[in-house]
């Protein structure tokens, strides 16, 4: 049970922080790019996404985020703290049963420590577990100058219903966006993970918009479910951006 917890925690920080950093407000400006429901080829639908955020002028200005939340799963509530430096690094940390669980990522490689799965001592990750997780290290997401990240979309949407957008970035890892038509929102998340050595398809629910500074909205409540076997749910407690964050943070313990 304890690794089956582990697993699900540890799948719940990705697809949190691919889903706070890739989000769309629901407000209207006149300078934002067409609806959803108007533009037809993938790279409009992205476009409607990144100026829905603000645009890529707004994105640059955010250098750091560091969150605050807790995870709900199986009636108890655990404590989690993100911190992420655009380009340079994420690290998540959680308590569980009183013992920290650590994963994290630079722009070179990734490294956890999880005591309840044995590996009480920082590890380095195996190649596929890190590549699935790298986009996290980038503000904004994978959809933002995907191209220039490696990584190419098309449209999964028909004329009809949400749009929908799979990414496919340079390591081969697909996540798959469906964004409603009428507000720009990504209201789900899908991607593949592992629970206890089994594929599993995991679905991320996105809601509780909230706009904070410069206009960055992300959701402070992020429902996941591990393939219909187990849900789980994260919510946002406290944000900040542009907190100093020292790089040195994101190197694996006892490396130079």
């Amino acid at each position: 049970m304890k690794n089956l917890a582990s697993g699900m925690f540890m799948a719940a920080l990705m697809a949190s922080a691919i889903s706070m950093s890739a989000q769309t407000p629901g407000d209207t400006t006149s300078d934002r790019a067409p609806a959803a429901d108007m533009a037809t080829s993938a790279p409009e639908i992205v476009a409607t996404c990144v100026a829905a955020i603000g645009g890529k002028d707004a994105i640059s200005k955010v250098k750091s985020v560091y969150t605050e939340s807790s995870i709900a799963v199986n009636g108890a509530n655990n404590p989690s703290t993100t911190m992420l430096v655009d380009g340079v690094g994420f690290k998540s940390e959680m308590t569980f049963n009183g013992k920290k669980i650590i994963q994290c990522y630079n722009d070179k490689g990734g490294w956890s420590i999880d005591p309840t799965a044995g590996a009480p001592d920082p590890t380095p990750m195996p190649d596929d577990v890190y590549n699935a997780g790298k986009a996290q290290i980038y503000v904004g997401g994978g959809l933002v100058d995907y191209e220039a990240k490696g990584g190419t979309i098309e449209s999964m949407g028909g004329k009809s219903g949400p749009t929908q957008i799979k990414l496919t970035s340079k390591e081969n890892v697909e996540s798959v966006f469906t964004i409603d038509r009428a507000t720009n929102l990504v209201t789900t998340i899908l991607t593949k993970g592992k629970m206890q050595g089994q594929d599993v398809d995991i679905t991320t629910r996105l809601s509780d918009y909230r706009k904070i500074d410069f206009g960055y909205v992300i959701p402070y409540k992020i429902d996941v479910d591990f393939g219909g076997q187990s849900t789980l749910t994260v919510t946002v407690k406290k944000v900040e951006l542009n907190k100093t964050i020292d790089p040195a943070v994101f190197e694996i313990p006892g490396k130079s």
